[in-house]
């Protein structure tokens, strides 16, 4: 009755799932269901028809016959997930060989499986060789399914694995039971049909926990699974465990008598499998298990040593700091098959992360702030962040920022305990391919080298400015030669200016002297005045739009246009004028002859003085890399301090200088000053009108 039943059920099972769900895998997990069921039933048939009995479990040896084939195939593709159905070359061997076991009950007759005088009377069948080989193959391949069925497990995710887990126990216990039937039958080279009832009630246990599954948990998850090698696997060393152990007992036998191994035996055959169950299904183990695996008996996906010695290679042919970084990008990309990626370093003034460096990806102007989630994660666990897991503490903020860069992992930079820089890797270039544990320890890896790569880089152009600075502070030394010689040309005019005053001549010669040292020291003191520092600054109550106006009446050989409200501010005049005059002037050069300069004077929540020109523009990467640092300059005859020196007075003023600008589109310097500064209020206690001064020179 229980092997009916157990026939019944695993029928009923079959066609709930095929009723449910017709894809291939359904199909496949169907066949080798009804297989399982006809064994039962043939087995039961041989059992209960006396004269009959051979006949019966021919046709028993037939349905044995395609269990292998039909349990790979149901294994291989059970809850995994949907597409075309790829299977590689070795497994194609193993598929192809278990369907060859097919054709051997027709090739040879039933004498040569089995010999059984007894048969059914007594219910031991005994096995010849050929017989004792064919259950030797089929217990191995159903090893294999079993395998399968781990990997299946071992790569589902929280949520996948509560919908699965009993239908994975369900499945593995049929094919436990089986292995432990076929197993049994080459210990002692006899099929025990004894066991064909305790075989039909795991049966019925088996379709309990699939049956709950389907009802309760709904089935249906998809898994992707990855390197699926036989020899990687905890179940081979388990079935490995359980082969020594009954060989041990087969010794037993000879020194304990025949009741030996039945009763122990079979007491630790399911004492190994509740025990595998429980390995299985603890989380924490199974971790520890998978990080040993990988870490110690994983032939190693890198080459630790060729990778290291290749990175070093790169930086240290790095002619440049742009190409240093470069080169860190292009490292990472090839190394982890990324199609691209991004460096984000720290930057003070934006008070956050900026982009600095990009390696065939688009240009991110997105600044990631100092206390985003993404940086206290970081900082806190030191991890590279892979964004297809899902981490509730930084997805939720950083969801978009990532979906629309399309990122896939992100990499610290540290510098001590502060994360000092992000590298964010693009799409992979192989959508399907699993990153372990080698891949993130090798990341981790180049980044503290890339990081003091980088250190070095901004270590070596610190020094760098430092001598250039002093390379100025040379040069200076022998301007105040000259301006001492202007100076004592100046003296002489003075001196004989009260003999010869009167001489046209000498007035002459007077004014064409002064002309030119005048001209001298405007060029040398106007290329080099030093910046005075904050605490210098002579703050007064000052007109901007008069500031303006004057220093745009100053320029001649250009059109400037004013525009704006006077607004009153606490500014250096001086020192504000040499800002507005720079601008101007650059923006003069940066456009065709002709075209005007726009300067306007606004209140936006804060005073402000905008330039804006028409000209050829900059491109955001020069903004970000090169405007404001000393010494860089796109001009051929240039210091490379004028946009720096404005920044620097506007940031003692406490103010900021912003800038947009696309390159053949112009640019537009804003500069802000600070929130306590108001407008000039009317009698009536608006606003002044909107003035407007045009400055044209020929």
């Amino acid at each position: 009755m229980v092997a009916i039943a157990a026939f019944l059920a695993l029928f009923f099972l079959a066609g709930y799932n095929l009723y449910r769900d017709r894809s291939r895998a359904t199909m496949f997990l169907c066949a080798a269901l009804v297989c399982t069921a006809l064994l039962e039933l043939f087995d039961l048939l041989s059992l209960t028809s006396g004269a009959d009995a051979l006949y019966w479990k021919r046709y028993a040896l037939m349905a044995e016959s395609l269990l292998p084939g039909l349990w790979i195939l149901c294994s291989q593709t059970f809850a995994r997930q949907s597409g075309p159905w790829r299977i590689g070359r070795y497994l194609q061997i193993v598929i192809a060989v278990t369907f060859l076991f097919a054709f051997i009950p027709f090739l040879y007759p039933l004498k040569v499986f089995f010999y059984a005088p007894d048969f059914p009377g007594e219910r031991i069948i005994f096995l010849e060789t050929v017989g004792y080989y064919f259950y030797l193959g089929i217990t191995a391949f159903l090893v294999i399914a079993l395998v399968n069925l781990e990997a299946t497990f071992s790569n589902a995710s929280p949520e996948a694995l509560w919908r699965i887990k009993f239908d994975i126990i369900g499945l593995g216990t049929v094919l436990v039971v089986l292995c432990f039937y076929y197993s049994h039958a080459l210990l002692y080279r006899s099929l025990n049909m004894n066991y064909v009832p305790m075989r039909s009630f795991l049966y019925l246990v088996a379709v309990g926990l699939i049956v709950y599954s389907l009802l309760y948990r709904h089935g249906g998850a998809r898994i992707e699974v990855s390197r699926q090698v036989a020899f990687k696997s905890v179940i081979l060393f388990a079935v490995g465990l359980y082969l020594a152990i009954f060989g041990f007992l087969g010794e037993g036998m000879q020194h304990f008598g025949s009741s030996f191994p039945r009763t122990v035996s079979i007491s630790f055959a399911f004492l190994l499998g509740i025990a595998l169950l429980i390995l299985m299904l603890s989380d924490k183990v199974q971790r520890e298990v998978k990080v040993a695996l990988q870490k110690n008996f994983y032939q190693h996906k890198h080459d630790y040593r060729t990778q290291w010695l290749r990175f070093s290679e790169q930086l240290s042919t790095s002619h440049s700091g742009e190409e240093l970084l470069q080169r860190i990008l292009a490292a990472y990309c090839e190394i982890f098959g990324i199609s691209g990626a991004v460096l984000f370093l720290y930057d003070h003034n934006l008070a956050g992360y900026g982009m600095v460096s990009v390696h065939r990806m688009k240009l991110v102007d997105d600044i990631i702030a100092a206390d985003n989630s993404l940086i206290r994660f970081m900082e806190g666990n030191a991890w590279v962040v892979c964004v297809r897991d899902e981490n509730p503490e930084i997805i939720a903020e950083n969801r978009s920022f990532f979906v629309n860069n399309q990122v896939s992992f992100v990499i610290p930079l540290f510098d001590g305990h502060r994360v000092d820089g992000l590298i964010m890797l693009g799409k992979p270039i192989k959508s399907n391919e699993i990153y372990i544990y080698e891949d993130y320890d090798l990341m981790k890896t180049i980044a503290r080298q890339a990081s003091l790569a980088i250190l070095h880089q901004r270590l070596s152009e610190q020094i760098l400015q430092a001598r250039e600075i002093e390379a100025i502070g040379n040069v200076a030394t022998f301007v105040v030669h000259d301006l001492k010689n202007q100076v004592s040309n100046l003296s002489l005019i003075v001196e004989n200016a009260p003999k010869y005053i009167q001489h046209p001549d000498f007035q002459k010669a007077m004014l064409t002297s002064l002309d030119n040292t005048v001209t001298k020291m405007k060029r040398l003191i106007g290329r080099l005045k030093s910046i005075r520092e904050s605490s210098l600054i002579d703050l007064q109550n000052t007109n901007l739009l008069e500031l303006v106006q004057k220093t745009a009446n100053t320029i001649a050989g250009g059109r400037v246009i004013v525009t704006g409200r006077e607004i009153m501010a606490h500014v250096d005049e001086a020192e504000m004028q040499k800002v507005v005059l720079n601008l101007i002037m650059n923006g003069i050069e940066a456009s065709e002859a002709g075209n005007p300069v726009m300067v306007e004077v606004g209140f936006e929540e804060r005073p402000y003085i905008r330039v804006a020109d028409d000209g050829c523009g900059m491109s955001a990467q020069f903004i970000r890399n090169e405007l404001f640092k000393p010494f860089k300059t796109s001009k051929n005859q240039g210091l490379g301090i004028g946009v720096y020196q404005c920044r620097k007075i506007v940031e003692a003023h406490g103010g900021k200088i912003d800038v947009q600008s696309d390159v053949g589109h112009g640019s537009r310097f804003t500069v802000w000053l600070n929130n306590d500064y108001h407008p000039v209020p009317t009698e009536t206690g608006g606003e002044q009108g909107a003035t407007r001064a045009k400055n044209s020179y020929s």
